[in-house]
């Protein structure tokens, strides 16, 4: 008869260190002294791991699944994987990851505190170590579901977007009914374009969860990017009906520009805003909403203080400096010369079929694209985070900053930049047409970089009236990003530096960025379309005049109006808040008076 019984000491190590030795000939020996500690010490963390493993061996996988489960959750009872969640979530990285290395030097098989040190890799920003973690812990433990949610994440950060649905689906047969599992697969699928599939996914997930208030959101999103308008409206009033306070709720709403609030809707943001206990991203989405309420019902001061509170928390909260937007003006003026882009003209990939639509948020580069992408040769995507997310992992192994170090790459790598770029933008092309679209528009930062790595790109700026422009995007909330439109100095500051930037390429190389200037586009649309397809060397295609009939998705804060035929209802919106704005008129400086010309920067070369 096997001897399972602790030993007399009372020693747990002795008795862990019997049950591994049974273990490679005895499974069910060392599975009952697994349980034999567990009936002294519930919570044993090794114990539970010891038994999953003689499970697995004596094939009763099912129940080994369950150990292991159990295993994770004990973490919860041991006080250095505590104190390691404490650190991390106090963004104190360096001391979770010297609690956790000595600790998994002893508990190698702890998959819970693989999963922790891999949260620790991924904030730091080294991803690939994050990934090769995850991995170790799903090995250690396949049923660990929060570690293989965190890998797909992972995966997806890494646009390795195929890979990161594949381990959702995995996760899934593990647990079909996962809300979490079904909203992140819903969520990826979107990020490359597959906006139908994740509506439909949505549809499921809300019939198991009818209550769940962020997937009526998520499914709002989805239904107003694919032009279902009204079903979007019915979404977020649910979500709205669920939770008052859920401030992006009313904002998701407050989004549709078409979309009227009620004074009852007032009274009711005015009331959440009011509870003490809702976070400051609700605060953010009902300060934004209301301003949206207030502006419709030409209430403009009122309006222009609840955009500006909201504005003012994210400033808060932001480490956004406009700065750092000039100096990068600035070196890039100093190292995209003649001289830096001389012998490189073969240099890159050959291939033409990007087109970057680059400018400001809120400057009517969702109407260029719209324009575009109902062009018989011209697939419109996105705006894909392709180049920064490039130039940002290049960056790293460098000691000069961007874009200075450019000048240390040859040809080839320039050319496998370009081929990752093809790469990564290749799933969010759904046709076999030769050209596509890329509207990020803060890609007039990476400017040189794009012309480096992809020369025959077609780069397109679309302009808009910098009052316009620059009070539409301090009112627009957005979700990721555009830290700049914080603040009415802020975003001045930046689209002055946006306009010298563009000036200094046009003089480098006249011609070779095509600029869109919205009013004149609102005027004469024909024209400016004609020579729009000209720069790109396409045929005239009535379906160009006709975009408003397009049906592709369309992920912007602009879905709405680009599927209606041109018209002047946003020049000027800014004129009822002029008292408001004299900060923005002086940030902007001479380049509001120059519009649409450009004034001579005094600094530049």
């Amino acid at each position: 008869m096997t001897d399972t019984a602790l030993p007399e000491t009372g020693s747990l190590e002795l008795a862990l260190a019997n049950g591994r030795r049974l273990l490679s000939h005895d499974p069910a020996g060392a599975a009952e002294q697994a349980r034999e500690i567990l009936s002294k010490d519930e919570h044993n963390g090794d114990a539970l791991r010891l038994l999953a493993k003689a499970l697995r061996q004596l094939g009763r996988q099912t129940e080994a699944e369950r150990v292991e489960v159990q295993a994770i959750e004990s973490a919860s009872f041991n006080p250095t994987l505590i104190r390691a969640g404490r650190a991390i979530l106090e963004d104190r990285l360096g001391d979770a990851e010297q609690m956790l290395r000595p600790y998994l030097r002893e508990h190698s098989e702890d998959a819970a505190a693989v999963r922790l040190l891999a949260e620790v890799a991924g904030r730091a920003g080294y991803l690939d170590d994050a990934e090769k973690l995850l991995r170790r812990a799903l090995e250690l433990a396949p049923a660990f579901t929060d570690a293989r949610m965190k890998l797909a994440t992972m995966l997806c950060f890494q646009n390795k977007v195929e890979e990161s649905l594949a381990t959702l689906d995995e996760l899934l047969a593990f647990d079909p009914d996962s809300i979490s599992g079904q909203d992140s697969k819903a969520a990826t699928l979107a990020r490359i374009g597959e906006y139908r599939e994740a509506a439909r996914i949505y549809e499921k997930l809300l019939e198991q969860a009818p209550d769940y208030v962020f997937g009526w959101i998520s499914y709002g999103q989805m239904l107003n990017t694919i032009g279902r308008f009204k079903d979007s409206i019915a979404a977020y009033q649910k979500a709205t009906a669920l939770d008052p306070t859920r401030g992006e709720a009313w904002w998701s709403l407050a989004n549709l520009k078409a979309w009227h609030f009620t004074e009852s809707d007032i009274g009711a943001m005015k009331a959440a805003l009011d509870e003490d206990k809702i976070d400051n991203s609700s605060r953010v989405h009902l300060q934004f909403s209301l301003g949206k309420a207030l502006e419709d019902a030409g209430r403009y001061e009122e309006s222009f203080r609840h955009y500006e509170a909201g504005n003012l928390i994210r400033a808060r909260e932001s480490e956004y400096r406009p700065e750092k937007t000039h100096e990068l003006v600035l070196r890039s003026e100093n190292t995209f010369t003649e001289e830096f882009f001389r012998g490189r003209e073969r240099a890159g990939v050959p291939d033409a079929d990007p087109i970057f639509i680059v400018g400001l948020p809120r400057s009517g580069s969702t109407l260029v694209e719209q324009i575009l992408g109902s062009h018989s040769s011209i697939e419109g995507t996105s705006e894909l985070q392709y180049v920064p997310v490039i130039q940002r992992t290049l960056a790293k192994g460098y000691a000069r900053p961007f874009p200075n170090f450019l000048t240390e790459l040859g040809p080839e790598e320039l050319k496998r930049l370009g081929s990752e770029y093809l790469a990564f933008s290749g799933p969010h092309r759904k046709t076999q047409k030769p050209y596509f679209t890329d509207k990020l528009p803060n890609n007039w930062e990476y400017l040189g970089f794009i012309l480096s790595i992809i020369p025959n790109a077609k780069i397109v700026d679309a302009r808009r009236h910098p009052m316009d422009c620059c009070f539409s995007s301090f009112k627009q909330l957005f979700s990721i990003g555009q830290e700049f439109t914080y603040s009415l100095d802020w975003i001045g500051r930046y689209y002055a530096d946006y306009v010298r930037m563009m000036d200094h390429f046009d003089r480098l190389f006249p011609g070779r960025v095509h600029r869109v200037i919205h009013e004149k586009l609102i005027e004469d649309p024909e024209r400016e379309i004609r020579k729009l397809l000209d720069y790109l060397g396409l045929h005239f295609d009535d379906g160009c005049l006709r975009f408003y009939q397009n049906d592709r998705a369309v992920r912007t804060p602009s879905a709405e109006q680009v599927r209606q035929p041109i018209n002047r209802q946003g020049v000027g919106r800014w004129r009822p808040f002029e008292a408001w704005l004299g900060d923005l008129k002086e940030s902007l400086g001479p380049v509001l008076d120059a519009y649409p010309n450009v004034p001579k920067f005094q600094d530049s070369k």
